[in-house]
């Protein structure tokens, strides 16, 4: 049955939060409604986010946004989702009185009753359904994919049983929970089936998986499982946190011809004094011995993680010594990010806030600082050939697509040039200049000969 009501989705966030609204789409879509561009839409589902303050406040004006176009009879429903819902509850309908319905983290399976009730016109009586998240999607459940054709993330756990004490995650998202082997390599033959040749693997804590259902680690038989699916080419393991590394994963991230050769670990900052503070396990010895032991087991690896600048307490010595730390490891990815006190995290109310003139200044800094280590890097590469895999054709002759060590939608990209290559292939490139996060290259000749194969290179 093909209804009539058009529905369009906003999906703000990260990439677990784009599975979220990847599941939405496939529900709705098997319930007979055609997805749209939000432009288009009769109803839009605004997924949103609220992990830092920036990040509530593009919720809150993609919500307004539609709240006016509401008002003006441009839309007939809007229904607000994720973790911004999640957090304030019926607090988005007191301050958006255009939203018709609020669905918390754990309730995306509700999102068909709430479409169907305003389709054609109707109403759901401004429900607000926000309850203690527990909800997990597997094999089984409809999902549409938003991502390019060729490229999925997979998301084998959700919630978070750290309590690091700027992060309001556990509260939005609930305990840790995960899937089992079995469900997450039948989802990903699914996407082998339908062309995809690169995942990612993503949870709040990806080291963590498989303690609570096999009562110890088991990410790195996850991934040799994975391994084994035809099609499937390339498999990249984000967000692990840094104590929970263990020479197992190592192990098999350096074997394992398919996965690849990357390493995303938070680390946050490198000061004890101030890792203490923020509720993290481990300290700077910590870090700098997992850093050393994965470079040693893995030739060639790429290591991305974050910090944060501007955290209560932080003292100059404090910044100076991570400034020390980012020179002299020369990690290859580095996100930096200002300090956003959450309400209701125990961050918020710490002593000494910081600034904000302060934390940009610390951010600029910090920023230029990886800003040259990532070109020095990249300079590095000139003369070499990569593997690259091809995201888009941007015109005859020009592509642009990423290697190995370049994840989807927070890495740079490296612009191609030649002929022949499609999305979804992998091709040899031989790198000709260098920018700050970029790289410029044209396809090589043993690649013509040999269009889409991978040669092990894995930078």
């Amino acid at each position: 049955m093909i209804r009539r009501a058009r529905v369009g989705f906003i999906s703000l966030g990260c990439p677990k939060n784009l599975v979220d609204t990847e599941v939405m789409m496939g529900i709705l879509r098997e319930e007979g409604f055609e997805i749209v561009p939000d432009g288009e839409a009769d109803i839009v589902i605004v997924n949103t986010c609220a992990f830092i303050g920036p990040a509530e406040e593009e919720s809150k004006e993609a919500i307004s946004e539609i709240s006016r176009l509401r008002r003006s009879g441009r839309k007939k429903g809007l229904v607000v989702v994720g973790c911004f819902a999640q957090k304030y509850g019926e607090k988005v309908v007191e301050a958006f009185p255009e939203v018709d319905a609020v669905l918390g983290t754990g309730e995306l399976m509700r999102i068909s009753d709430i479409v169907m009730a305003l389709s054609d016109g109707g109403t759901c009586g401004k429900e607000v359904l926000v309850g203690e998240p527990r909800y997990l999607y597997d094999h089984r459940t409809p999902r549409e994919r938003a991502t390019l054709p060729h490229t999925a993330y997979v998301k084998i756990g959700e919630g978070c049983d750290h309590r690091c004490t700027f992060c309001i995650i556990p509260s939005l998202r609930g305990r840790g929970r995960e899937r089992s082997i079995e469900s997450i390599c039948e989802e990903v033959r699914i996407m082998a089936r339908e062309g995809v040749v690169e995942i990612d693997l993503i949870s709040q804590d990806t080291t963590s998986y498989g303690i609570r259902t096999y009562g110890r680690p088991m990410l790195h038989e996850l991934l040799k499982e994975l391994s084994e699916i035809d099609g499937i080419r390339w498999i990249r393991v984000l967000y692990s946190y840094p104590t929970k590394v263990y020479d197992e994963l190592l192990e098999t991230i350096a074997s394992e011809e398919k996965v690849c050769k990357y390493l995303d670990i938070p680390m946050q900052h490198v000061s004890d004094r101030i890792l203490k503070a923020m509720g993290r396990v481990g300290r700077r010895a910590d870090l700098e011995r997992v850093l050393k032991r994965a470079r040693d087991v893995i030739p060639n690896l790429v290591v991305r993680t974050t910090f944060i600048v501007g955290f209560p307490g932080e003292e100059d010595r404090d910044f100076e010594e991570l400034l020390s730390f980012i020179e002299e490891s020369r990690i290859d990815r580095v996100g930096i990010f200002k300090f956003s006190p959450q309400p209701g995290t125990r961050a918020a109310s710490m002593p000494n806030q910081i600034p904000e003139e302060v934390k940009e200044e610390r951010f600029a800094v910090a920023m230029e600082l990886q800003r040259r280590i990532s070109k020095e890097k990249n300079e590095g590469l000139v003369g070499s050939t990569i593997d690259v895999l091809i995201d888009r054709r941007l015109k005859r002759g020009l592509y642009v697509g990423r290697s190995m060590g370049h994840a989807p939608d927070v890495d740079g990209v490296i612009y191609v040039r030649g002929e022949g290559a499609r999305p979804g292939d992998i091709v040899e490139v031989m790198i000709s200049s260098a920018s700050d996060y970029d790289l410029m290259g044209r396809i090589a000749d043993s690649a013509r000969e040999k269009p889409g194969v991978v040669t092990g290179a894995i930078y």
